[in-house]
């Protein structure tokens, strides 16, 4: 399969470096567009194989299926250059644009005859080019053996979920903009560490490492992280002052408050 990415930023160079190291996708069936050179340039000092062009139309017409990983306000300009160039009955398209519906999508794509190929949303995060994104996936007019396949591909870089496109928002909010929400914690976790006496690069090695055990443990145990919490949590103990002091913070509602306002266009 190849796959063309139109758009070379955080989330395109993101997917490119990912699938540049999984093994489903061959390096040399990546083509990658882009305006500027620097961006292409950089992914192809990290990876010779993979094809670079800053003409979109080129990368388009190479592919079996045709990402696009582009600013929102650029989306319908970067389709009407390469819907010419994409031959409905063999490619599909996909966006990584936020906020972009299916509906929307299958508008801007039509070319005034009603065939529209196979279309998808796929919304990632940037863990995507450590091979360690949470990414939904939502189709359109697809068959169930693309559908697989496109779960596989994105399997191999980290977890990936089919959903109704009405949970796309929801994903978007747990995932895309969660990662940023558990860097914060983590950030946050690094300053007490430096006040309890850590350096900041320990305090962070620190809070990197209990965090994966946190992930580990729960998907080891297959267990409610309250479970876990009252494993550690003896009746008078440290962790549960620690715990009530950060819910008298407004801990849990904060996270909630967060998802919440981050569903909201």
């Amino acid at each position: 399969m190849k796959i063309a990415i139109i758009g070379a930023g955080n989330m395109g160079g993101a997917l490119a470096r990912g699938l540049a190291q999984g093994s489903i996708i061959a390096t040399s069936d990546i083509y990658v567009s882009n305006p500027s050179t620097a961006k292409l340039d950089a992914l192809k000092n990290e990876y010779p194989e993979i094809n670079v062009t800053r003409d979109n139309r080129v990368a388009t017409a190479e592919a079996d299926m045709v990402v696009i990983a582009v600013k929102p306000w650029k989306v319908v300009e970067v389709l009407e250059e390469i819907k010419p160039y994409i031959d409905y009955t063999r490619q599909s398209v996909a966006s990584m644009v936020g906020g972009l519906g299916l509906e929307q999508l299958g508008k801007w794509l039509d070319k005034g005859d009603g065939v529209l190929p196979a279309t998808y949303l796929i919304i990632p995060n940037t863990a995507i080019a450590t091979m360690s994104s949470m990414t939904f996936i939502t189709s359109a007019r697809s068959t169930e053996a693309q559908d697989r396949l496109l779960v596989d591909i994105f399997n191999e870089l980290g977890e990936a979920m089919l959903v109704d496109e009405g949970l796309i928002a929801a994903g978007t909010s747990l995932a895309s903009c969660g990662i940023a929400y558990a860097l914060r914690y983590i950030r946050a976790a690094m300053e007490g560490g430096v006040e309890l006496g850590f350096r900041a690069d320990d305090a962070k090695r620190i809070v990197m490492q209990t965090l994966r055990g946190a992930a580990d443990i729960l998907a080891t145990n297959n267990s409610h992280p309250e479970a876990e919490i009252d494993r550690v949590t003896t009746p008078g103990g440290l962790t549960i002052k620690g715990l009530n002091a950060m819910e008298a913070a407004g801990f849990t509602n904060s996270v909630i408050e967060g998802l919440r306002a981050s569903t909201k266009r």
